[in-house]
């Protein structure tokens, strides 16, 4: 049996992988990260929102996290384009 490491090294190298394979797929979803002050996060936030709108491009944010420093990283998802 061969059992899958589960190392940080592992888990980045399995996450990257899986990330080319869903771009060779031609995934429809266009995904931006951002790593900025609370505040400035909350303003890139609402002005994604503004410019693509939940009911037409399915914008959402997909995850956050607070680092050690302060910051915000997150990543926005939205549709290409509204139907």
């Amino acid at each position: 049996m061969n059992a899958e490491r589960k190392t940080p090294a592992e888990l980045a190298r399995r996450l990257a992988r899986r990330a080319r394979t869903q771009a060779s797929q031609g995934s429809a979803w266009r995904r931006e990260t951002f790593t900025l002050q609370r505040s400035e996060a909350r303003d890139k936030a609402r002005e994604y929102f503004l410019k693509f709108p939940k009911a037409a491009y399915m914008t959402e944010i997909e995850s956050w996290r607070e680092l050690p420093d302060g910051r915000i990283e997150f990543t926005i998802r939205r549709l290409p384009s509204a139907d």
